[in-house]
């Protein structure tokens, strides 16, 4: 089938790609390369540097007609969200409806909509955090990942268009930046292997989910021909700090007694989140495989043999 997929030179979805043209799919590619690179595009798709809200992606649905729309493109930075509000709904809410709308009009047959279930739910009234948890968020960004998910299911009564939502946990892996808020273990790695020191915000006692890239590209595997109408956490169940996260990366790297810093909580953030996966077990014949120790030994070694070949550092 033919996918495009918005956000395909990211972290995530360039990985999703990946697979699907592993998997003999066609895709085709939607990014502005805001927070994506040009290299990780696989030279098998066809790719667009559009920025989803340019009206030249009108053209680009007329001309391609996709079969399904994997849509990870995003705004994705809470504190920008929390310092522009406008500019978050701007991408997030009215990019995707845009989207939303040109794929009614072309025929898309489906939708796969990447969520958050780190910034929707709020802070958790009860771990792990299921799907039916209260939307309340703390931060723009929360918001403005949520409110697709009421069109999706407005466009699927009224238009047909099947649709699954993900909500993913803290995803990590090889790819992903060392650069801005998200990406700890990417972070981490990268500074520890620098010489350079690593700052936990709070004490280091805020907790997340985080789930393997190869895990998360599973999800959008089975979300092509399973859980319709579905809205699917994609987590572990279990929580780590960010203390844990640094220890693991700190041992991964052969550097047991380096110490981390401390700066002021950021705003906009929750303290404690991890997400239940029952239902995605039960709707897409999903669950995580690959151990957060596994996960983090990989991501080193990547980001070692990055900065090697960089010539940053001795191999």
């Amino acid at each position: 089938m033919k996918i495009l997929v918005t956000g395909g030179a990211g972290f995530i979805a360039s990985h999703v790609v990946d697979r699907f043209i592993a998997d003999g799919h066609d895709v085709v590619v939607v990014d502005n390369l805001a927070t994506g690179f040009r290299e990780n595009v696989n030279p098998k798709a066809r790719f667009h540097e559009l920025d989803i809200r340019d009206p030249k992606i009108e053209q680009l649905f007329k001309d391609e007609k996709p079969d399904v729309v994997d849509h990870h493109a995003a705004q994705m930075d809470v504190r920008r969200s929390v310092r522009e509000p406008l500019y978050d709904a701007e991408v997030n809410v009215l990019g995707t409806l845009r989207l939303l709308e040109l794929s009614r009009e072309v025929g898309v047959k489906r939708w796969i909509y990447i969520s958050t279930g780190g910034a929707v739910y709020g802070e958790p009234k009860s771990m792990p955090v299921r799907e039916d948890h209260p939307i309340e968020p703390l931060s723009p960004y929360g918001a403005t990942k949520h409110t697709p998910e009421h069109y999706l299911f407005i466009y699927r009564a009224l238009h047909g268009l099947e649709s699954v939502v993900l909500r993913y946990a803290n995803i990590y892996g090889p790819r992903q930046s060392p650069h801005g808020e998200a990406g700890v273990t990417a972070i981490f790695s990268e500074r520890m292997l620098l010489g350079q020191p690593c700052t936990l915000f709070g004490d280091g006692s805020k907790t997340r989910d985080y789930v393997f890239i190869e895990d998360v590209v599973r999800a959008n595997v089975a979300a092509l021909t399973n859980g319709d109408g579905g809205v699917f956490n994609i987590g572990t169940g279990r929580p780590t700090s960010d203390f844990e996260i640094f220890d693991l990366v700190r041992k991964a790297l052969g550097k047991p007694d380096l110490e981390p810093i401390y700066g002021e909580k950021r705003p906009g953030e929750i303290d404690h989140i991890c997400l239940a996966n029952e239902r995605a077990r039960e709707g897409l014949g999903w669950s995580p495989q690959v151990s957060l120790e596994e996960g983090v030994r990989r991501s080193t070694a990547f980001y070692r043999e990055k900065l090697v070949r960089q010539g940053k550092i001795r191999g």
